[in-house]
């Protein structure tokens, strides 16, 4: 039906695969003055699952490792730089980290979550050198291509900078995950898919699709309980996973579909909290209306 991640991962590396969930200590531009201060309305400080950054690469990985418990026996895994910017400081700070994470022999790969407007010349150089030891994927919060939506959430650059992103990172080797959010405040199905649609043609080699969620101290909580928007039902919910899916490319990599926040934080809606009840109700809706990816290119 898609190209899911896990069956792609054991494909290409052999074995089961995990992300370890890390941190650089780096802020984002969106939050230390540079472009604002209060982050994206949706962002309650990304990276609820990343180990403390006061610990040393290594300690994290082993941190990681401890969390996953026997499932993560006998598997290899990817080192996943996920809170906040992960290229936002400069290359001379990241290169111990990035190193220290990949050094490894367990470690496959090097994931990094950053943004598109935070990837200077020496960022990509170092991606570049970083590529000739193991595969690098760069994460891209892109959300949506529209740009009225984009000044909605405070995104902070222009889809142009997306675009330019994804060339230079193909130019370093590396390859690129793009995510994007269903359900944003006042977004249509048809504005949804054309997101899905346009990354799918971006040239991204991979996509997370994240179901729009509602946490705690963020700005958007604010805006949810004045009644400015609702959030997606599960019913919503299926038919539009079901509509992006159908406009992605056949060799795209499907990293997720739905989303997670912090179940301590989460306001709404509900029904995401319960992760394989949702995983299975995708699977079903997928099975009963025959989703296959690509099919409406």
């Amino acid at each position: 039906m898609y190209r899911a991640l896990n069956p792609y991962l054991r494909e290409r590396f052999g074995c089961k695969v995990y992300k370890l969930a890390l941190s650089t200590g780096c802020s984002c531009p969106n939050r230390d003055g540079t472009l604002g201060t209060h982050g994206c309305i949706f962002c309650s400080g990304s990276g609820e699952f990343a180990a403390p950054d006061s610990l040393s690469v290594p300690e994290q990985l082993e941190q990681a490792k401890y969390i996953l418990g026997k499932k993560g026996e006998n598997a290899r895994y990817i080192a996943y730089f996920q809170a906040y910017t992960n290229t936002y400081a400069p290359a001379s700070v990241l290169r111990p980290l990035f190193f220290a994470a990949i050094e490894p022999d367990d470690i496959v790969a090097l994931s990094i979550a950053t943004r598109p407007d935070c990837l200077p010349d020496e960022i990509l150089a170092l991606i570049h050198e970083l590529t000739a030891v193991k595969p690098v994927w760069v994460e891209l919060g892109l959300q949506t291509i529209h740009e009225e939506t984009a000044r909605y959430i405070r995104r902070g650059y222009s889809l142009c900078v997306y675009d330019e992103a994804v060339k230079k990172l193909h130019d370093a080797g590396a390859e690129v995950v793009t995510h994007m959010i269903l359900g944003l405040p006042g977004e249509t199905c048809e504005q949804t898919v054309e997101t899905a649609r346009y990354i799918g043609q971006s040239g991204a080699d991979g996509i997370k699709l994240h179901l729009l969620h509602v946490l705690r101290g963020t700005d958007l909580a604010a805006a949810y309980a004045a009644a400015r928007f609702q959030t997606l039902t599960l019913e919503q919910y299926l038919p539009l996973l079901a509509e992006c899916i159908r406009v992605l490319p056949l060799e795209m990599v499907i990293h997720r579909l739905t989303g997670d926040g912090a179940k301590r934080d989460l306001i709404a809606p509900a029904w995401s909290a319960d992760k394989k009840r949702v995983l299975n109700a995708v699977r079903r809706f997928f099975e009963e209306h025959r989703v296959v990816q690509g099919e409406a290119l």
